[in-house]
């Protein structure tokens, strides 16, 4: 039996799962060791959240037959997975749009070396379903939960300068997911950011509404980030070419059978299995695999950008100092348009 070192998530979905926080708090900075598959003399070490890449890859049939070892680390969320990177603690490992950036202005040593693009419609500020807010702008003066440094905090800024607001003109209260569940159905919060599967569930469970999504705001990236010591290391690029294959052919079987994916999606993290496929559908099986161009390296940047000028970071980057491209050969750029799954699928 495998071993399972993370808990089963509570219905307050306590791991921050693809969208990855960019605070330790409530998470930590070891990984727990979990199990290891394939075999050869060369052993990739990959940092990895519960119900993730090595979740989709066994569900996909990725990891049969595996001409070298991969060695699972299971963390909390995103930023602990860097921080394992940059001190070689793992290889490699899968995080979103806003982690990479907080990790590299506290200059961690990371290299992105993949990308994936999906739908945003998932990246929402939710509200009570009762609720008399009916716009970004009405969100002047409220309480707003969100977890802080995260690709939801990024969201959260973004939609507000686009109504013509600043974060300053909202009472933010900087919450991991699970108290902030907590907070917006005690009704302590007037509004709450979050990502898919949170937000499938908050609507699924909590009363809630989208007031708004990332749509036109947020890049719905998310990367694979590896320590540059192993992409100096022969064996271990080769290793690392072919793992982000098998990731990217994992992802297209996840598109083909959304429905067996969910099913396993919601055993690995406790997701009742209508949260899961709703979530699937509207935003983790949308997802292509794409090059990390200047495109991407661009809407990183602006990312970097703000929170440098918002101080969330202690100094501002270059991102694409954080780059490997070499692994962009054949992949279609960053703007290339999510899957989209039609009605009744």
């Amino acid at each position: 039996m495998r071993r399972r070192i993370v808990p089963a998530l509570l219905i307050s979905l306590a791991l921050p799962l693809s969208a990855c926080v960019s605070s330790n708090s409530n998470g930590g900075s070891s990984g727990a060791a979990g199990n290891t598959d394939g075999e050869g003399d060369v052993t990739l070490n990959v940092g990895d959240q519960k119900g993730n890449d090595e979740a989709v890859l066994r569900a996909a049939g990725e990891l049969k037959n595996l001409p070298y070892k991969i060695k699972w680390s299971t963390f909390t969320s995103g930023p602990p997975i860097l921080e394992a990177v940059s001190a070689k603690a793992v290889d490699i490992g899968g995080v979103g749009n806003t982690p990479p950036v907080v990790a590299a202005a506290a200059k961690s040593k990371i290299k992105v070396v993949g990308a994936k693009h999906g739908t945003t419609d998932g990246e929402a500020i939710v509200v009570k379903k009762g609720s008399p807010l009916k716009k970004t702008a009405d969100l002047k003066g409220k309480r707003v939960a969100v977890a802080q440094g995260s690709s939801a905090h990024f969201q959260l800024v973004a939609s507000l300068r686009k109504a013509g607001l600043s974060i300053k003109d909202v009472k933010v209260s900087f919450l991991q997911p699970a108290d902030a569940l907590a907070a917006f159905k005690g009704g302590k919060v007037d509004a709450w950011a979050i990502w898919d599967p949170y937000t499938a569930q908050a609507e699924s469970q909590a009363d809630a509404r989208v007031l708004t999504t990332g749509k036109g705001v947020t890049n719905g990236l998310n990367f694979q980030v590896a320590n540059p010591t192993s992409l100096d290391d022969k064996k271990k690029t080769k290793v690392i070419k072919d793992y982000l294959e098998r990731l990217r052919r994992a992802q297209k079987w996840v598109y083909k059978h959304p429905e067996a994916w969910a099913k396993v999606w919601g055993k690995e993290t406790g997701l009742p299995y209508d949260v899961a496929l709703a979530a699937v559908k509207r935003t983790n099986g949308t997802r292509v695999y794409t090059a990390v161009d200047k495109p991407a390296i661009a809407s990183e940047q602006e990312i970097a950008d703000t929170f440098a000028k918002l101080k969330l970071t202690p100094r501002r980057i270059n991102f694409a100092d954080y780059v490997d491209t070499r692994f962009n050969g054949g992949l279609p750029p960053s703007s290339t348009a999510p899957r989209t799954f039609g009605k009744g699928s």
